[in-house]
């Protein structure tokens, strides 16, 4: 089973994760997780955060000499801008009587709650007294720490044969025109590296900007919708036994817990919804020679999965992500504490953070993929992780074959042994 967790505030002094289970003997490569981090900080749209931060990743357990060891990983990611917050952010007993402290505190104090954030129901949860203790840790800021998780995933899914690439379809109420069925990944990780939207419809890009340029001067913000491919996974991920055990049921969760993220989509789930089952499944042919299935399909709605495992098919998820609730014009909201009319409290905030966003979606899909892997394989290390798919694909490949010799061998014995009169019922 492998498992993570992240702590930190968005202005503390850095992100951390833990990582338990992943095996030993995986190879790290740092650079290509800080590529993933840079990627998260890009896009047009974002606030000036981005301006102060590089984020760059620090392994402080579980990985020795740039490779895995089997124990648990720990990992982190420096806040720069804790320079900027470290009497109001301290985690130590602070002399807040000083003018500098003071003077830093009142710029930071938050006495107006967002709507749409975590601000109402969390300082009610948790009976606080200052709404940034909520606002911190629920801030999108986290989610540094899942993208370098993520990218550590993605890396053991390499290492198997599966790719994971993220693109936008969506900004506000403008579309990228839809993908041939047939795109290659490697050409949709290109077309989505030339657009500052991980956008891979040159002819929308622009309105694209001019729609989040047009939010920024109104003082609001924008949402979009993006979209994870993957190819090479095993048939089989997941389980149809189970509810908890589905892999849609687990990487819509994933998704879903991504801040601002208010749906997921696999496949042709929504507009599924409104037609005949005939123009929704997949039909089954049988495969040619060179196939490394013994089947073959010529459509893909179902985006990957049925009955809650992988198919063989490439996994395509969209994520729905709204509007950011921190905005310039503010909504009506109330004071806090005294709950009086007031005005949305306005901190540094992105006016759209979509191409960021989808890169965060594919850290999560990554991270549930890699731990279905782990355990329907289940392993400690990399060797011993290659030896069981290898002998699970070969299984899988050689099925229709292998199921015919059962069935006469079976049927042969059944002969000899029960008598004619239970060949009927076999």
């Amino acid at each position: 089973m492998l498992r993570f967790f992240t702590s930190g505030e968005s202005h503390g002094p850095a992100l951390t994760a833990i990582i338990d289970g992943m095996p030993a003997g995986l190879m790290i490569d740092v650079e290509a997780i800080n590529s993933e981090l840079a990627k998260r900080q890009q896009g047009y749209g974002r606030g000036n955060r981005q301006k102060i931060e590089t984020d760059t990743v620090s392994f402080l357990g579980g990985v020795r000499h740039g490779v895995t060891t089997g124990a648990p990983i720990t990992l982190t990611v420096a806040n720069r801008d804790f320079a900027n917050w470290k009497h109001v952010m301290s985690a130590e007993p602070t002399d807040m009587t000083t003018a500098e402290a003071q003077e830093q505190a009142q710029k930071k104090a938050i006495e107006r709650f967002r709507p749409g954030h975590a601000d109402l129901a969390g300082t009610l949860k948790y009976d606080q007294s200052d709404i940034r203790d909520v606002l911190e840790r629920a801030s999108a800021r986290e989610t540094a720490a899942r993208v370098a998780v993520g990218a550590l995933c993605q890396q053991l899914l390499s290492a198997v044969g599966a790719r994971s690439v993220n693109h936008v379809v969506q900004v506000g109420s403008v579309k990228c025109a839809a993908l041939p069925v047939d795109i290659s990944l490697s050409d949709i990780e290109k077309l989505a590296s030339e657009s500052e939207l991980s956008a891979t419809d040159k002819s929308v890009e622009d309105a694209m900007k001019d729609a989040i340029k047009a939010a920024w001067q109104e003082g609001d913000s924008l949402g979009g919708v993006v979209e994870v491919l993957v190819d090479g996974l095993p048939v089989g991920l997941g389980s149809y036994t189970q509810w908890d055990r589905k892999i849609d049921g687990r990487i819509a969760q994933a998704v879903m817990s991504i801040q601002a993220f208010k749906a997921v989509e696999i496949g042709d789930g929504v507009v599924s919804a409104s037609l005949p089952g005939s123009q929704v499944h997949d039909p089954l042919y049988q495969s040619d020679n060179g196939d490394i299935l013994p089947f073959k399909r010529k459509t893909n709605h179902a985006g990957g999965i049925e009955g809650g495992m992988t198919n063989g098919s490439r996994l395509v998820v969209k994520g729905y992500m709204k509007p950011l609730p921190t905005m310039r014009k503010g909504l009506d909201s109330l004071s806090f504490p005294e709950f009086e009319p007031a005005r949305a409290h306005y901190e540094r905030s992105d006016v759209c953070a979509i191409a960021a966003a989808s890169v965060v979606m594919k850290a999560m899909v990554n991270y549930v993929l890699a731990d279905a892997l782990l355990e329907k394989f289940a392993c400690d290390s990399i060797r011993a992780l290659k030896e069981s798919l290898e002998s699970y694909t070969l299984r899988v490949q050689n099925f229709a074959s292998r199921d015919e010799g059962d069935r006469a061998a079976k049927t042969a014995n059944l002969n000899v042994e029960e008598g004619p009169e239970l060949i009927g019922e076999f």
